[in-house]
Order: C-alpha cells, then sequence, then structure tokens
C-alpha cells in the first residue's frame, strides 16, 4: 500500500509540470484564422538582408516541382499549393514558416530520384575507403564488421533503426513545452538546414557505403543499383519480415554515405540537450556514441562519413544559435562582465570599490537601473571609521536613453560634508590643489 501511495506521489509531480507545461504553451498559440491578419503582419515587416533565403527556397522549390513525375502535372500543384494557403492561416503559419528548411530538404531528398541520370555526377566508389585508410591508417569500418552477434545487433539496431526517427520529434515537443519559443524555432532552422546541406552535398559528390563494398566489391557504381539495409537485415531476418529491406531498396538517395545523417542527428540533437538542460551530458553524448559505433557496424557508413556528420552538425549549431540563446540553459546571452571584458568581482583589499551582489548578475538593465550603486569614497579615513561609503541613486533618462551603471558624477565625488557648504577647489585665498583639509 505504502509503495503504490509512493509511485502515485512521484508520478503527480512530472504530470503536473507537463500538464503546466503545456497548457502555457497552447496558451502562447496564435489562434488566428484570418488570412488578413497574415496580410497585415507581411505588410508591416521590414525586410532584411537575411529575407532573401526565401528566394533560393523558392527557386530550389520550382526546380524539383518541375522534374518532379510522381505525382504528375497537375497533381503536384497541390504541393505548393496547400504550403502557400497554411502560410497564409496565421495559426498554421506559426509552424510552417519556421519549418520551412525542413520541407526544403524532405522535397530535395525525395525529388532528386528524378534527375536523370547522364546529368547526375560519377559515384565514388573508392574514395571514402581510400580517405579512411589514409586519414585513420586502417579501414575502420571494416574491422568493427568483422564480429557481429544478435546481442550486437539489438544495440545498434535501436538508436540506429529506432530512436533515430523518433527523437527529433521527441526533443521539439520537450522543446514547444519547457523552452523559449525561440528555441524551437532555432531548433527547426537548425535541423532543416544541416540537413538540405547534406543531402545537397550527398547528391553532388554521390559516395557508396560499406555496405556495396561488401555486396559488389569496389566496382563502379550505377545508380539503377538498389539501396541495401546493410546489417539491418539481420534484423529482419530475427523478426520475421522484410521491413529494412523494403525501406532501403526504395530508398531516393542511395549513395548518400557522405556526410552521415544519422550522425548529424544524433550530434545535433545532443548539442541542443546539453545546452537546454543541465545535467544530461554523459547520457546523451553516450547514446550518440552508441550510435557513432552503430553506423559503421551496420555497413551503413565509413568513419570519416561520422566525422563528416558530426562536424557539419557542430558548425551549424553554432552558426545559428543566436545571442538571445547562448547564454547557460538558453536564458539569456553573455553577462555584462563577459561582454565588456570586466572583472566578475573585485579582489580582497579593494573593497572601497563597490561590486555587484550575486543577485545584481543576474538581472535585466532596466532591473539594474533601480540599484543602489556604491562608489569609492574620497576620504579614506572618514570609510575606515565606520562610515557607510556615498551612495546615490541612478535616475534614469526620460529620453528613453540608458545611463552608464557604473560612472560617477563629479560631485558625487565630493564629500558629503564639505558638498553642503558650497565646498569649492577655488578659495577666497586663491586656487589651492589639491584643496586642504578642513
Amino acid at each position: 500500500m505504502y509503495s503504490t501511495l509512493a509511485f502515485r506521489t512521484s508520478a503527480v509531480g512530472p504530470l503536473r509540470t507537463v500538464s503546466t507545461a503545456f497548457v502555457t504553451a497552447v496558451g502562447r498559440l496564435d489562434k488566428s484564422f484570418s488570412p488578413a491578419d497574415t496580410i497585415a503582419r507581411l505588410q508591416a515587416h521590414a525586410f532584411v538582408k537575411s529575407d532573401a533565403i526565401y528566394i533560393v527556397h523558392i527557386i530550389l522549390a520550382m526546380f524539383w516541382l518541375v522534374i518532379m513525375e510522381v505525382p504528375s502535372f497537375p497533381s503536384k500543384l497541390f504541393i505548393p499549393l496547400l504550403y502557400a494557403i497554411a502560410l497564409l492561416i496565421p495559426f498554421t503559419s506559426q509552424f510552417f514558416l519556421p519549418a520551412t528548411p525542413v520541407f526544403a530538404w524532405l522535397l530535395a531528398f525525395y525529388t532528386n530520384r528524378f534527375i536523370p541520370s547522364d546529368l547526375r555526377p560519377a559515384v565514388h566508389v573508392v574514395l571514402l575507403p581510400t580517405l579512411e585508410s589514409v586519414l585513420y591508417g586502417a579501414n575502420i569500418s571494416d574491422i568493427l564488421t568483422r564480429f557481429t552477434h544478435p546481442v550486437l545487433d539489438i544495440i545498434a539496431w535501436l538508436p540506429y533503426g529506432v530512436f533515430h526517427y523518433t527523437y527529433p520529434l521527441v526533443l521539439s515537443l520537450f522543446l514547444w513545452l519547457f523552452r523559449p519559443s525561440l528555441a524551437l524555432k532555432t531548433w527547426a532552422k537548425t535541423f532543416g538546414y544541416m540537413n538540405l546541406t547534406a543531402v545537397l552535398v550527398q547528391i553532388l559528390i554521390p559516395c557508396a557505403a560499406p555496405w556495396y563494398e561488401v555486396i559488389y566489391g569496389l566496382t563502379p557504381a550505377t545508380y539503377d543499383v538498389p539501396g541495401s539495409p546493410g546489417g539491418l537485415a539481420r534484423i529482419d531476418a530475427l523478426f520475421g519480415n522484410d521491413g529494412y529491406q523494403t525501406m532501403f531498396s526504395n530508398s531516393p538517395l542511395v549513395f548518400g554515405a557522405f556526410p552521415s545523417l544519422h550522425a548529424g542527428w544524433a550530434t545535433l540533437g545532443a548539442l541542443f540537450i546539453t545546452h537546454f538542460w543541465d545535467g544530461t551530458t554523459r547520457y546523451v553524448w553516450t547514446y550518440v556514441g552508441v550510435l557513432y559505433w552503430s553506423t559503421m557496424y551496420l555497413t551503413h557508413h565509413y568513419l570519416i562519413d561520422v566525422v563528416g556528420g558530426a562536424c557539419l552538425a557542430t558548425a551549424f549549431f553554432y552558426l545559428f544559435m543566436p545571442d538571445e540563446l547562448r547564454g547557460k540553459g538558453g536564458h539569456g546571452g553573455r553577462s555584462k562582465y563577459e561582454q565588456y571584458d570586466l572583472e566578475a568581482r573585485r579582489l580582497v583589499g579593494m573593497d572601497e570599490f563597490a561590486s555587484d551582489t550575486a543577485e545584481s548578475m543576474d538581472l535585466s538593465d532596466e532591473a539594474e537601473q533601480d540599484q543602489l550603486i556604491l562608489y569609492r569614497s574620497p576620504n579614506p579615513d572618514r570609510t575606515s571609521q565606520g562610515k557607510e561609503p556615498v551612495r546615490q541613486h541612478v535616475v534614469p533618462k526620460k529620453s528613453g536613453g540608458k545611463m552608464h551603471r557604473h560612472t560617477a558624477s563629479i560631485a558625487s565625488l565630493i564629500r558629503a560634508d564639505e558638498r553642503s557648504e558650497g565646498w569649492s577647489p577655488i578659495g577666497n585665498k586663491g586656487f589651492v590643489f589639491p584643496p586642504l583639509s578642513r
């Protein structure tokens, strides 16, 4: 009875957290279905140079739609029509517009099969194993496939053939629920452009995977060769079906070994998870390491493919991460000390200078303007006798500009008792510097 009650109690907390986050996330959504709202926003939008990327998307989409054979004309015209409607409705555009790079990648991945063979570049069969032997001293992927076992097959199959296809969606859901909306948009943009770039590289530089070397040797390859499940064929035999055989034999991009998008997805997801959630590093990167191994164990990638995919993901992560999310946990950018290359804390023995507290370091600019700022007393003797340093409250400018929070006015440097008497360095007896003490 006690264990059942404890289980229910422990389960209530996470469920309440998820339900609260879900309600909050739904509350942030734009629930308008009026196209007029979208048109008004478009008219009010201030276009910048980065918006030119949508022209590239339009050109690529037109190219893929022209060569697309299935569905045929005019049925394929429904694809841009439905997408335009989704962008026109505010409720759906908030999902489809950030996901534009993802749709561009899916369109390129599916439609590249219709590129005429005489326009395609030659398939590289020897390039990857040669580079791997030169760079790493041996064909690492070949070494990893020499010993197989059903237990190892299952361990390799789970991250490569199951989790790989589901965890981007799970990560998207968690970002939507528990992180700012900008985090999900950044993930969609980074994920989409990374995949689109990788597919374009795979089309322009087609390379055969290790399974081709196992089946056909190093003989020249043609685009008529069907895809192969590689080591996943043992999973089909283990479960008594041909699911992976059917999926890979119908792949629209057979010679897309380099770079490895399995490695790219895992690396990019790990970078996002460890950036937004502390304490996940060892678990996430353990999964990534197992997936790296599984890509080679199942004869789908060479080691150089894995390295290429991981480097591509890392580059896109740091390229697309906005300043607003670069802080720890994605809650903000650099502190003012990092931004201006200042010392975070004063050294011991310099207590006559004012230093911000740990709490003030996390406050926004507006909140910090309301804080009391301590200045150095011009009379160390008075300070040492127990008197408090002069304090001055910073008043924000009415014009909307921000005052420098660490600069004292000249008046604040004058001793309080002398300032009240109208002290001036120019006295009745002429100019005296420094002023004589009273």
